[in-house]
């Protein structure tokens, strides 16, 4: 008997070490999953304290920006501020745009920066934490040089991306990492404005794209957190007074319709604007790089007309609520503001319409508050209908009637105006559905070429391929044999069906060995065995998806399809049975439902 060596007696060593890593991995899956309500909960709290922390140093870094650029007192609102009519205007801007180039130019990595929406969508929540720094930087380039766009963008993808990497390196589940990019951006929205039910449903009804109970402690847990502690290093939130509302009729919900149908309207025009702005700047062959420049020397000659264009707008936001001013002035404002945010973001600016969405919002609410109140006296107050205005416009735009309902609710303090939001909110979401059927958010997807509406997680579908499903051991025929030839090649039950190639092995057909073999019993067997092809012209590619091969199976009456490589070779490459599709997705399908309610383990 030979004696052990020394990589014998390491082996076992070795084994053991990988089997104790394992089980810690699996432990620490079980242990934040959202099977443990603790755990989870914990990894929650620390999402949303995180998130707080990212929304205050963005915050305090654009204030800073602010002040040290437009010589403005700091925490001062730069829309709101009186700045003189001077060089700083354009060139601040400008310089803006060329820090935008240069940030792009050094991001090593090439293609499209996913966001929460679509890395829940299309990734299983997978994010790259380096890439949401870049966006941060990006939209301080932005926001902080006085670029009309919010920093919802940054607070958003940083949160969501630090909580993506948290769920990837502790190896949680799928849907559970989903759930966590949905903390990161509930704390994000709740410490922006202070407002963690705003938060909540915004990551409900945007990130994570389905509510569930076993969601809900979590991600409002995340939100109240992220709220408590940016208040704690920020100071108070964005608050509105809006004045007593008073008893609320049936007549008040007639102004609420008609103020969800215009924001709609009018936001469809803003979404459109901003495509059509960064498609007007690829045909007048812009180089790439001077374009956010010249972006920015547009919106800086805009502040020369109002300075309330500039940045996200919470200072130009108070002094339309609490001035009155004409109808004009407000029309004026409301196109001003919104060729600024169009000229931003489609010149190449990174930032976000959240905030200047409610901007615009606000007043168009203003605006139509003066005909309705010679209209119908004494309807509402122009504040009420600015408020109502502002979240009808945000749906428009950013989408979720809850989130921005609830927005209202807890921004201004009153809740029986939160009954007219959700009316004008509702009417909103159902006028831009039916007429342009995408928000800002996912109308981006649109103009790439994905067909996401939401994030709704259809990535599950589209890894769930024709090359994953498909079996590679087929059995080919050549297309020169005879009946009798392939009946000698294939007697019955060797196989129910046989792939018919030619001779560069191209796919042809497929044929059915027992039906080959029933014919030469017949009175005339046929002689030619094109006679028995079937499914000349239906097959798979290895792309597909297992939701377009079953509408292929149906669409032909096909039991089974032949792979190709495409459609020029038609090289065979596998087969793939519709009960095995079927079932299959009929798994996946039980798996998502199962993982979505938190039954799965």
């Amino acid at each position: 008997m030979n004696a052990l060596t020394d990589r014998d007696l390491l082996l076992p060593r070795k084994h053991h070490g990988l089997a104790v890593a394992a089980r810690g991995k699996l432990f620490r899956r079980k242990l934040f999953a959202r099977g443990n309500a603790i755990g989870f909960m914990v990894l929650a709290i620390a999402v949303g304290a995180i998130a707080g922390c990212v929304v205050s140093a963005i915050s305090l870094a654009s204030h800073a920006l602010h002040s040290a650029l437009y010589r403005v007192p700091f925490g001062a609102g730069l829309s709101g501020s009186d700045l003189a009519r001077g060089w700083r205007l354009l060139a601040i801007p400008v310089a803006g745009g060329l820090l935008t180039s240069l940030f792009l130019h050094l991001r090593r990595r090439s293609g499209v920066i996913v966001d929460p929406i679509e890395a829940n969508a299309l990734y299983g929540g997978r994010m790259s934490l380096t890439d949401s720094v870049w966006v941060s930087l990006q939209n301080l380039a932005s926001n902080g040089f006085g670029l009309s766009a919010g920093l919802e963008a940054a607070y958003t993808q940083v949160s969501s991306g630090i909580a993506s990497k948290l769920g990837l390196k502790l190896k949680l589940r799928r849907e559970d990492t989903r759930v966590l990019v949905g903390c990161g951006a509930a704390g994000a929205i709740a410490a922006a404005f202070g407002a963690p039910l705003t938060g909540a449903f915004y990551a409900f009804e945007l990130i994570i794209g389905t509510y569930s109970a076993v969601s809900l402690g979590p991600v409002v847990t995340a939100a109240i957190v992220a709220m408590l502690v940016s208040r704690t290093l920020s100071g108070d939130p964005f608050t509105i007074d809006v004045g007593p509302i008073g008893a609320i009729t049936a007549a008040d919900l007639l102004p609420a319709i008609v103020m969800g149908g215009v924001s709609a309207a009018l936001g469809i025009l803003v979404m459109i604007g901003v495509a059509r702005t960064e498609r007007l700047a690829v045909l007048a062959r812009i180089p790439a790089w001077a374009r956010p420049a010249l972006g920015g020397l547009l919106v800086g000659g805009l502040a020369f007309v109002s300075t309330q264009v500039l940045s996200a707008g919470h200072g130009a936001m108070h002094i339309n609520l609490e001035h009155e001013m004409g109808f004009a002035t407000l029309a004026g404002l409301f196109l001003l503001k919104a060729l600024a945010t169009a000229i931003t973001i489609g010149s190449g600016f990174r930032g976000g319409l959240f905030f200047a969405s409610l901007l615009l919002g606000a007043l168009v609410g203003k605006a139509l508050a003066i005909p309705m109140e010679l209209a119908i006296p004494g309807v509402m107050s122009s504040a009420a209908l600015a408020v109502i205005g502002m979240s009808a416009f945000g749906v428009a735009v950013i989408g979720g009637p809850l989130a921005m309902t609830f927005l209202t609710l807890e921004v201004t303090g009153e809740f029986p105006i939160a009954v007219l939001v959700l009316a004008a909110s509702i009417t909103s979401s159902l006028v831009v559905r039916q007429t342009f059927g995408y928000s800002f958010s996912t109308w981006r997807f649109h103009l790439r070429g994905e067909t996401i509406r939401g994030a709704h997680d259809v990535g599950w579908i589209r890894n769930l391929t024709v090359d994953r499903l498909m079996r590679r051991d087929v059995v080919t025929a050549d297309a020169t044999m005879t009946p009798h030839e392939f009946r000698q090649a294939f007697p019955l039950g060797s196989t129910q069906r046989v792939i018919v190639t030619d001779a560069e092995n191209a796919y042809e057909a497929m044929v059915m060995v027992p039906e080959i073999h029933a014919d030469a019993d017949s009175a005339e067997p046929r002689t030619e065995l094109t006679s028995f092809f079937h499914q000349q012209t239906d097959v798979l590619l290895p792309g597909m998806n297992a939701r377009q091969a079953a509408a292929l199976f149906e669409r032909g009456s096909a039991e089974a399809l032949a792979v190709v490589s495409d459609r020029i070779e038609r090289r065979v490459v596998g087969l793939l049975t519709e009960t095995h599709t079927l079932r299959r997705y009929s798994e996946e399908l039980d798996k998502q439902r199962r993982d979505m309610i938190g039954a799965a383990e």
